[in-house]
């Protein structure tokens, strides 16, 4: 960033020849904290502010005493177009801002602090210098565990000098005990324990933010040869502890602890089943107090104190009604004193029912979900999608059959026609769905980048490329699905490299050696006919094959007539939401869209509700919104030209004469749909709006 971005143009100037009362003056009416004060030639002076005049006035100064010999002389001297990052090294607290042989702005240090700190190296080159003051050994990594700090302590502990530590990977310098790391839930820090020349250090790495964002890490080491046994008996310990709490959870008798006087250590969440009884109920409480306050009848616990034995009695919970079966065991202290008094609690009636009736809740409970589930993303995929047509209903069952597969699949269709859509509900309802799903088209970047994009290139491959080199799409994709559309654009050259992923589930970055294992499922879709290009060389054979797996025919929408006005209305209805409207539309429109062949299909009858919505005047689009190409085909389809009325008044006469016609000499609107050449819907629709009774279906 450059200095003209932060500077204060808004400047107080001084000569070093005016008066102390003369800058009091200007402080005080410009609300400055200094003034930049400059000799006769404009040459910086220094920098005046409130603590230099008081200072002044201290020792005696005299108000109309000239203001030169007090200034600041401790500032920097930069100019607009120099870059914050090389004011950082300088040591001032203040730079004035020269430009044409004159002060245009100030700059603090504040400024080049908050604006320098923008990548993590400025960050870590101050925190080295503040580091060298502290005189225990500290190490700072950055992001990819590379050292990027290491003060004069830590040198000397790990017997390097710095240029030998610095920019070396964490692991190279130190050798960690591995199984010792400790981490914390949810947070970068950790505490790690290695060994250097004989001692055993312990570090806890803290992580380093900038800007909220984690660019690094820092741990002081410190000598725990002395702590070590420590450290293993606690961490022994917490895992005992750890390994007694899972039991106890798992069991699924119920488990009720007190202590020596029956006071209620912990239950467990079989017992709190089991009894209908909640921790918080009972937790801190003597067993004493629980049966005098009618919690319970009796108290195995009691007896146990009582009698130093186990203890097997038929207990019932007053508060729930519950009859259970309790035994309670006592644990003794070194000097033969009860500490502890563990009880087992089993409703003997709930594992009865329990175990004749678990392999049937276990199979209708596996059927049920797999049920519910196929039903939530019907509904969501009949809410997103328009599943209207016949041929449409068989290609989504089509997609849920193949979403339970993990087949190669090759789907073909006009451009337009919903072959991403397909594609898109095959991986939302198969196994890949919460992995992830990337669509690229082939036809969309160019041969040079297309392969780095597919797979990937190594460190340093080629000019420009980045150093830590690049993961391509399979790479990214690992576990999910790869939608690769307009597959007939591929090259010829990258042909044989998705050949090879598809027989060796594998791939090699540009540039590298070492073959990277993938796991990824293909989808491929074309507007072009492979088995032609195949025969003219144009694709390859075997991998035409290898994508073939399984074809699917996506059928234009000018096949699937009956769906057009359903697919109307979804997309008028959408982009009504989009750009906050409430458009509606005639049937005379909707019928002439329903005769029009649409040869972008359904990409294209969006594009144009779309452009209707937001482009229509009024609140109704009509048949005189349509584009003449769709108006025109709906004219040469009913053959009608009458000069003596207007054109929607004949085209509205003849409808009404044909349509009646039509139904009273073949007496259904199914008959009448097939004659005419329409869909039964239609019929029935225009009827009823044109008033003609309908004979008997």
């Amino acid at each position: 960033m450059k200095v003209v971005k932060v500077m204060d143009t808004e400047i107080a100037v001084l000569s070093v020849d005016d008066s102390l009362q003369q800058a009091a003056k200007l402080l005080e009416q410009t609300d400055r904290q200094e003034i930049v004060v400059v000799h006769p030639d404009f040459s910086p002076a220094g920098l005046l502010s409130h603590r230099e005049i008081l200072r002044a006035i201290g020792q005696g100064m005299t108000v109309d005493g000239a203001i030169g010999p007090m200034v600041n002389t401790h500032f920097g001297v930069t100019d607009p177009d120099s870059s914050l990052s090389a004011l950082d090294s300088d040591g001032y607290g203040h730079w004035i801002v020269y430009a044409q042989g004159k002060p245009v702005g100030l700059v603090r240090y504040a400024e080049v602090a908050e604006n320098g700190f923008q990548d993590p190296r400025h960050l870590f080159r101050h925190l080295g210098r503040l580091m060298e003051s502290v005189q225990l050994p500290v190490l700072v990594q950055d992001i990819s565990s590379t050292i990027v700090v290491a003060n004069s302590t830590a040198c000397q502990v790990i017997g390097l000098a710095s240029e030998s530590i610095i920019s070396h990977p964490i692991g190279s310098i130190l050798t960690s005990l591995g199984s010792e790391d400790r981490r914390s839930v949810g947070t970068m820090e950790f505490i790690q324990r290695f060994r250097l020349h004989g001692v055993t250090y312990m570090a806890t790495w803290a992580p380093v933010n900038l800007r909220g964002k984690e660019v690094g890490a820092c741990a002081i080491l410190g000598d725990c040869t002395e702590s070590e046994v420590m450290f293993d008996e606690l961490s022994h310990a917490r895992d005992v502890s750890k390994e007694l709490s899972a039991i106890i959870e798992s069991s699924f008798d119920g488990i009720y602890v007190t202590d020596g006087r029956s006071r209620t250590l912990r239950v467990n969440r079989a017992y709190e089943r089991i009894t209908g009884i909640k921790s918080n109920e009972v937790v801190g409480k003597t067993m004493t107090d629980l049966v005098e306050g009618g919690m319970y009848n009796e108290s195995a616990t009691l007896r146990v104190l009582r009698e130093k034995h186990p203890v097997t009695i038929v207990q019932n919970i007053m508060k729930t009604g519950k009859t259970i079966v309790a035994t309670g065991n006592p644990v003794f202290d070194e000097q033969g004193n009860i500490f502890r008094v563990v009880t087992n609690v089993r409703d003997v009636t709930e594992l009865n029912r329990l175990q004749e009736q678990i392999e049937k809740m276990e199979q209708l409970q596996s059927r049920y979900e797999m049920e519910l589930q196929q039903l939530r993303k019907n509904s969501k995929d009949h809410k997103r999608f328009v599943l209207k047509s016949k041929k449409m209903k068989e290609i989504y069952a089509l997609a849920l059959k193949l979403a339970k597969v993990d087949s190669t699949i090759l789907i073909q269709g006009d451009s337009g026609v919903g072959k991403e859509v397909f594609c898109e509900i095959i991986h939302s309802n198969g196994v890949r769905q919460k992995k992830p799903f990337i669509k690229i088209s082939c036809a969309a970047i160019p041969e040079n980048l297309l392969e780095s994009e597919l797979f990937g290139y190594a460190p340093g491959s080629f000019t420009g490329a980045s150093k830590e080199g690049r993961a391509g799409i399979f790479e990214v994709a690992h576990g999910g699905t790869i939608f690769l559309d307009e597959i007939g654009e591929m090259p010829m050259s990258l042909q044989v490299k998705l050949l090879r992923v598809l027989q060796e589930r594998e791939i090699v970055r540009i540039g590298g050696s070492k073959p990277i294992k993938v796991d990824t499922r293909i989808v491929a879709a074309t507007n072009r006919d492979l088995e032609e290009m195949v025969k003219n060389k144009d694709f390859r054979k075997d991998l035409f094959f290898r994508l073939n797996v399984v074809p699917v025919m996506i059928p234009p929408l000018r096949e699937r007539k009956e769906a057009i006005s359903h697919f109307i209305f979804f997309f008028l209805e959408k982009h009504n939401k989009k750009y906050g409207f409430s458009r509606q539309i005639t049937p005379e429109a909707v019928d002439a869209m329903i005769e029009y062949d649409w040869p972008g299909n359904v990409r294209e009858l969006e594009n144009l509700i779309e452009r209707l919505v937001v482009m229509s005047q009024g609140e109704i689009i009509t048949a005189d919104d349509l584009p003449s190409k769709i108006r025109s085909v709906q004219v040469l389809h009913n053959g009608i030209s009458r000069e003596d009325k207007p054109l929607k008044a004949a085209l509205a006469e003849f409808e009404y004469q044909l349509l009646s016609a039509a139904l009273e000499k073949y007496g259904s609107s199914r008959k009448a749909a097939m004659v005419l050449g329409i869909n039964q819907s239609t019929v029935v629709r225009k009827a009823n709006r044109l008033g003609i009774r309908i004979g008997t279906e």
